[in-house]
């Protein structure tokens, strides 16, 4: 056991699956010689060597080309995407060829890569370093989209997003890169893809977050408890597919809702929640759900950014209307 980061954990996941699956290459802007912007690929290239961890141009429609195209020929690619602002040449990639090479050859090829890049606020970067697109990629048939929000689900998740044989989005909340430490085992064991995991049970209200602000939903029901109130935290982890089912158990045992991300309101994944929720336990609901998001406007940069982000006090405003509700 050692006591990792979000990104040491990343990192450490790399560098297993480098060391144990010679079909695994990473590749990306300032990946090799500088090991990355956020440093998550530190020492890789050194020790796998540049035919492993590969440097790629300033050009991140051909990172996402040349990944489709290794991992239609039977590797399995890692691409960085520097900051999710940056991600956008991509999607055409994404959307047009990884997400649908297994329809398109009727299961001769699939496409087993995984697209990482950091993404959410809350570091005070520059325009185009804080966005929280997740929704865009949920609604792409044919790509899973993942978020962890601790060291131990980076690890695992990273390693059983190498090893699926689709495409995955990989979207690491850098807000909490070294936020924290937690004991991981560097084991090479993996967490399972397209399953909620429950943080904290309870009785009164479903907490229902992932990435960054899975830690404000955790201090919420601590301090909801100190209420008096029991508050369940769901961490949803895998964003597409979703895994509903454990999102309806619990609202079945608590018969309330409240949903927390950092991405705008409107189109949310949030919004499809609320929606799949609504049309299968209505009738478990003691009253509407609600939603905690950021703000339907572009991140404001610096002093703003942190009043754009869901605090807290907006979570527990937000279980106290649900509670008298």
């Amino acid at each position: 056991m050692a006591e990792l980061t979000l990104v040491d954990a990343v990192t450490a996941a790399l560098d297993w699956e480098l060391g144990h699956d010679e079909s695994v290459v990473v590749l990306g802007e300032d990946v090799g010689v500088n090991g990355g912007v956020f440093r998550a690929t530190n020492g890789l290239q050194r020790k796998h060597g540049a035919d492993r961890v590969i440097d790629t141009p300033l050009a991140e429609a051909m990172i996402a080309g040349m990944a489709v195209g290794m991992a239609a020929e039977g590797l399995k690619p890692v691409a960085e995407i520097q900051f999710m602002g940056f991600i956008y040449p991509a999607v055409d990639q994404l959307i047009n060829h990884a997400a649908r090479l297994r329809n398109r050859t009727r299961g001769r090829l699939s496409c087993p890569m995984v697209l990482r890049a950091p993404f959410g606020g809350g570091i005070h970067a520059p325009e185009h370093h804080s966005e929280s697109t997740e929704a865009m990629f949920a609604h792409m048939p044919g790509l899973r989209v993942v978020i962890p929000s601790s060291p131990a689900r980076a690890y695992g998740l990273l390693l059983a997003a190498i090893r699926d044989p689709d495409p995955v989005v990989f979207l690491e909340p850098k807000r909490i890169y070294r936020l924290a430490r937690q004991e991981v085992a560097n084991d090479g064991a993996a967490l399972s893809l397209d399953v909620c995991y429950t943080l904290r049970e309870g009785t009164d209200v479903t907490l229902v977050s992932w990435g960054a602000m899975t830690q404000e939903t955790l201090e919420a029901a601590d301090r909801l408890q100190a209420e008096g109130v029991s508050a369940e935290v769901i961490d949803v982890a895998t964003i597409s597919p979703l895994d509903i089912e454990t999102i309806l158990e619990s609202v079945a045992r608590t018969g309330r809702l409240v949903i927390v991300h950092e991405a705008p309101r409107n189109c949310g994944v949030g919004a499809e929640i609320a929606a799949l929720v609504a049309e299968h336990g209505i009738y478990d609901l003691k009253s509407p759900v609600q939603r905690v998001a950021g703000f339907d406007t572009i991140m404001p940069l610096y002093r703003l950014e942190m009043d754009y982000l869901p605090g807290v006090t907006r979570i527990l405003d937000a279980v106290h209307v649900t509670l008298e509700g």
